[in-house]
């Protein structure tokens, strides 16, 4: 049985993608610092948050809240990164190794919440 957060496979691929997305807008423009960085990082750290605060919620219906944010914000860094492949600040292959993650986030997502939901 799970006790804490951290210990969820989910949380920790959550983070696996807000690390990588860190590192791949470490050397973008420095007019993108207030754009698309903090963006991406916020997004895709925001992840990781709200399973943890899903986590430590008591009821299904507060749980499952969360873990749709989660899922939203999954979807929200997917797009920052579409976006830094297609204007040629990110290679392709770090939006498909984060592309990855985030599909087996939001299905390991989808499968908790339609536990929590029965």
């Amino acid at each position: 049985m799970i006790t804490d957060f951290a210990e969820m496979p989910v949380w920790q691929k959550a983070m696996d993608i807000a690390e990588i997305c860190f590192d791949i807008s470490e050397n973008l423009p420095r007019k993108e610092d207030y754009a698309l960085t903090s963006q991406l990082r916020r997004s895709a750290e925001s992840i990781s948050s709200n399973i943890a605060e899903g986590f430590g919620r008591r009821t299904s219906k507060d749980k499952t809240h969360f873990y749709d944010i989660s899922r939203g914000s999954a979807f929200e860094t997917k797009s920052h990164l579409i976006y830094g492949v297609r204007v040629k600040y990110f290679k392709e292959e770090d939006y498909i190794r984060n592309e990855k993650l985030i599909k087996e986030v939001v299905h390991e997502l989808n499968k908790i919440t339609n536990y929590l939901l029965k």
